[in-house]
C-alpha cells in the first residue's frame, strides 16, 4: 500500500508542479489532489522540499540505470532534455524557486556520471593518468551542466539538441587528441 500511495503523492505534486510555482504548492494541496489525509503524507515525506528531492533524485537514478555504459552523450543528454521538456513547467517552477539547489545539485551528480562513463567509454584505448580523467570528466562535467542550466534559465526555448549533436559529433577527436598531447607529454 505503501508504494501506491508514495506514487500517489508524486504525480500529484508533479502534476501540481506543472500547474503553479513550488511555493503556490502545500501538503494541503497535494493530499487533495491525490485523496488522502496528511499524515499519510507526512508518513513518506518530512515535507515539500523532502518531496522534491526525492524525485528529482528518482529521476536522475533513471537516467544513470538506463544508461549503465555511455558511448553516446547524445543519448544520455536527449533522455535527460526529453524528460524536462515533458515537464517543462515543473522545471521551470523548481529552477525559479528557493529549491533550485536540489535541482543544480542533482542535475551536477548526474552530468558526473554520465560524462564519467563516456570518458570511459571513448577513450578506453588510451592510456591516461586518474588525474587526467579526473580532469577531463569535471571540465566536461561543468560544460555539460552549465549548457543545460543556460538553457533552463533561458526558458527551455531554443533547440538545445541541435548544437549539443554538433558538438558530440567532434567530442571524440577533441578528447583523443588532446590525451594524445598529453602521452607525448609524460613520455
Amino acid at each position: 500500500m505503501a508504494n501506491f500511495t508514495e506514487k500517489a503523492i508524486k504525480e500529484s505534486f508533479i502534476k501540481l508542479l506543472n500547474e503553479r510555482p513550488l511555493d503556490k504548492i502545500t501538503v494541503k494541496d497535494i493530499v487533495e489532489d491525490c485523496g488522502i489525509n496528511r499524515n499519510s503524507f507526512y508518513y513518506h515525506y518530512q515535507d515539500v522540499p523532502t518531496l522534491l528531492g526525492t524525485i528529482v533524485r528518482e529521476q536522475s537514478e533513471v537516467v544513470i540505470t538506463e544508461y549503465p555504459t555511455v558511448d553516446s552523450l547524445e543519448s544520455a543528454m536527449e533522455a535527460i532534455i526529453s524528460f524536462a521538456i515533458k515537464n517543462k513547467n515543473a522545471v521551470l517552477h523548481i529552477f525559479n524557486s528557493i529549491s533550485r539547489d536540489i535541482l543544480e545539485k542533482n542535475l551536477s551528480d548526474l552530468c558526473e556520471d554520465v560524462i564519467g562513463k563516456y570518458v570511459d567509454t571513448i577513450i578506453s584505448d588510451l592510456k591516461y593518468s586518474d588525474d587526467d580523467r579526473r580532469i577531463i570528466v569535471g571540465f566536461l562535467k561543468c560544460e555539460f551542466f552549465g549548457v543545460t542550466v543556460d538553457w533552463i534559465n533561458g526558458g527551455m526555448k531554443e533547440d538545445l539538441m541541435k548544437d549539443s549533436r554538433r558538438f558530440f559529433e567532434m567530442m571524440p577527436a577533441l578528447l583523443k587528441g588532446a590525451l594524445k598531447i598529453t602521452e607525448s607529454i609524460n613520455k
